[in-house]
């Protein structure tokens, strides 16, 4: 009987993107949600860091029907903007919250190009996520990168977070991420995250190739 992996977060698209992809193995994915309160977010510079800190907190808390094989999954994620060496990065959810996708447009506004590829490398960024399992008393971590760049305009519709201002670069027939200015079968045709849908961002998304990595190094992947 496949296990149950209980996803520690309050993000409904984290949770959903997470199910989706689990779902398609068998795993029954259940949201876990601690008492308020009863976790703090760490402070640290890399996302790896951070993730190993919320999984040894969520293991403190694990839900009344936690069974023997079930397993604790975090996952923390960021922008890093290579323009602005990297920020927002660990602090993402911070600054979001703080200037928000307006803010990030703005202290891009003078790096723009009347040629497209030109500005797309200028304004290069990248997500990266970072999942860590706990299983069998074990913590197995993967990640997962998706490379792109910071639009000129949101552009909303469905996504969260940064996604309506980030349009990942085009992917080869291997789903391989290409340079600026080169197309490739599986592209978003110059639209961000926050304007496609759900089942297209997972091809590119950083967060499902962090849990593709984890659940490949399982035994019975």
């Amino acid at each position: 009987m496949t296990p149950t992996v209980w996803f520690l977060t309050g993000n409904s698209g984290k949770f959903a993107e997470a199910r989706s992809y689990l779902s398609e193995f068998d795993y029954h994915v259940k949201q876990f949600m601690p008492q308020t309160g009863s976790l703090y977010e760490p402070q640290a510079e890399s996302l790896e860091v951070v993730a190993e800190s919320k999984l040894s907190q969520a293991i403190q808390h694990l839900p009344d029907d936690f069974s023997d094989g079930d397993m604790i999954l975090v996952e923390d994620a960021g922008l890093f903007i290579s323009a602005l060496d990297g920020f927002p990065g660990v602090y993402s959810s911070y600054v979001h919250s703080t200037i928000g996708n307006l803010g990030i447009i703005r202290l891009l506004s003078h790096l723009t190009t009347e040629d497209p590829v030109s500005s797309a490398s200028l304004r290069s960024a990248h997500f990266k996520a970072v999942a860590a399992l706990w299983c069998n008393g074990e913590i197995i971590m993967g990640q997962g990168v998706c490379p792109g760049h910071i639009a000129v305009e949101a552009m909303d519709g469905n996504g969260f977070g940064f996604d309506p201002i980030f349009i990942p670069y085009d992917l080869d027939d291997d789903f391989e991420p290409l340079s600026p200015g080169n197309y490739g079968p599986h592209s978003t045709h110059g639209e961000t995250f926050g304007a496609i849908d759900s089942s297209t961002k997972q091809i590119f998304s950083h967060r499902t190739r962090a849990l593709q990595n984890l659940f490949n190094q399982l035994p019975s992947a």
